[in-house]
């Protein structure tokens, strides 16, 4: 049994975190940091690296998201994240304890962020995706599975990736890791999930609430594989 142990969406408060024992693997899916301006982001993501090597759990894989502005820049460096014995995945697959784990950063657009594409486009990148990967680790979520947001009208809607879930429902892999899509005062994504019929766990493991971005309000989950 490998113990997998998922973060997301830490916001520069990762030293609020309690991080379990006999941990195998630590995957965090991205927003690390928060500041939109890549070279205010560039420190608070090297504080977030410093931190994350030092864990003491043998394997470290990183997926940025939007917030990390940095990455995206070039300013923070893929070599450099993994001179530091983090494995950073870009639309690309690594095998971790007989686990193969696909990772990538996009997420459908909104705003003037990071590693963004539009609805129409971001399919292409999900086409990358192994048909024999075990582990999907997005920013964002697939449509319809701890996506739910509230709109500026104040109605709640499902804000995944609708073309994420139909490659996710073809490959059936054994976990869907993301963050992306906070808890808020009256609707909660943190946490798994399972469907019907598919054997894969779903993980949102975003770790500050909508409104309270200075508190950690979840460490994560603990996924055993």
């Amino acid at each position: 049994m490998t113990r997998i142990l998922h973060l997301s969406d830490t916001h520069s408060n990762h030293n609020q975190l309690i991080i379990p024992d006999n941990i195998d693997i630590v995957i965090h899916t991205g927003d690390a940091t928060n500041h939109r301006d890549p070279y205010r982001n560039e420190s608070e993501m090297h504080k977030f690296l410093d931190w994350y090597s030092s864990l003491n759990i043998p394997n470290k894989v990183f997926v940025a998201g939007n917030h990390d502005t940095s990455i995206e820049k070039g300013l923070v460096t893929n070599e450099y994240i993994e001179s530091l014995g983090i494995r950073f995945l870009l639309n690309e697959a690594v095998e971790i304890s007989g686990f193969k784990i696909w990772g990538s950063p996009y997420v459908p657009s909104y705003g003037n962020w990071a590693f963004m594409k539009s609805r129409a486009k971001i399919g292409k990148i999900w086409k990358t995706i192994p048909a024999d990967a075990d582990i999907i680790a997005t920013h964002g979520p697939p449509l319809g599975v701890l996506d739910i947001t509230n709109r500026s009208d104040n109605l709640s809607e499902q804000c995944g990736d609708r073309s994420l879930l139909n490659h996710i429902l073809s490959i059936n892999p054994k976990a869907c890791l993301f963050g992306h899509v906070h808890n808020t005062k009256d609707i909660f994504n943190a946490g798994t999930k399972k469907i019907t019929q598919l054997n894969t766990i779903f993980s949102n493991a975003a770790c500050v609430n909508d409104g309270r971005w200075g508190v950690i309000t979840s460490h994560g989950n603990v996924i055993e594989l």
